[in-house]
């Protein structure tokens, strides 16, 4: 899917023509779309592929007649019937004309222009355009962290009282969204690095303060995904002791159960053999069955009390 947008009086507008100074937004672009673009702006179309391909890494290109700048973004997919997060690469291919954006679906980072949620934002300012899409992209990670954190401490208050892995993979879905996150960030500082030594991208006296909060915020986000999932790490491993604990409070309850219970059944099984009736006690005694029904249960009620005495319950 092509859309064309243009900053005009102020104002975004979407377009339905190319034309200089207008920003091209490629969703999963089909052959013809890629091929299109790529004939129009002199872009070699294996560079608009690259985007789609989500084992692609970040990193910057610098060609003859543009610039590809690779990052990977968050976004939000679906499993199971519950929202987990993942990284897909996203292109920023900058001409002299225009500034091209690729990716594979719609993402967060790029609605927030389309919509008009972004200020100062004009499309003929490619190198301002360029930061700010960057900027949200890290500001975008720090959001998703925050709402991982939240989503880490309400499995943490059901695994309290669990003995089952359903919450245990949940924590485990989480670290590998965090190790995602972790090595999508590393890979965009360097991009980052990379970008303030290129040359090809004017830079303004006006962008260097926006430049610089990028930075900032994307080594907050490295920062803050290196804490929780050490946080989650540490998490895991002390909830896994917590569940085994607590099966082994349930199988000790139940040995000491059996254990009670088998006293009555012993005492029945004495009375139940093939042996001369002369030979057991109470047997020939009209309330013989009280009498030693009386015994077993005061038997076990002392077994119980002593297994009671030692925490056994």
């Amino acid at each position: 899917m092509i859309q064309i947008y243009k900053t005009e009086d102020g104002l975004l507008q979407q377009k339905d023509e190319l034309s200089p100074g207008s920003w091209i937004a490629l969703t999963n672009p089909t052959a013809t779309e890629i091929l299109e673009i790529a004939n129009t702006y002199r872009i070699d179309p294996d560079d608009l592929r690259a985007p789609l391909d989500e084992e692609e890494r970040s990193r910057i290109q610098t060609e003859d007649h543009y610039t590809l700048i690779l990052v990977d973004v968050p976004t939000i997919e679906e499993r199971n019937d519950k929202d987990w997060y993942v990284t897909i690469p996203m292109g920023i291919i900058t001409t002299d004309e225009t500034i091209i954006t690729v990716c594979l679906e719609d993402t967060t980072v790029l609605n927030a222009f389309m919509d008009g949620r972004v200020r100062d934002f004009h499309t003929y300012m490619k190198t301002r355009f360029i930061l700010q899409i960057l900027y949200k992209n890290a500001s975008l990670y720090l959001q998703y962290l925050r709402v991982i954190d939240k989503k880490t401490v309400v499995i943490e208050q059901k695994l309290h009282e669990s003995t089952k892995n359903r919450e245990l993979i949940e924590l485990l879905e989480l670290e590998k969204t965090l190790v995602y996150f972790t090595t999508s960030l590393r890979s965009n500082e360097i991009v980052l690095e990379k970008l303030m030594r290129n040359e090809k991208i004017k830079k303004y006296p006006e962008d260097t303060e926006l430049l610089e909060d990028v930075i900032i915020e994307n080594k907050q986000a490295i920062e803050m995904a290196n804490i929780y999932s050490g946080i989650l790490s540490g998490t895991m491993d002390a909830f896994a002791s917590v569940i085994s604990n607590n099966l082994n409070i349930v199988m000790k309850f139940l040995a000491t159960i059996t254990i009670v219970m088998s006293i009555p059944t012993m005492v029945a099984s004495f009375y139940g053999m093939n042996v001369n009736s002369k030979g057991m006690p109470f047997a020939n005694n009209p309330y013989g069955f009280l009498i030693v029904l009386g015994f077993t249960l005061v038997l076990t009620l002392i077994v119980a009390w002593i297994f009671s005495k030692k925490d056994l319950f």
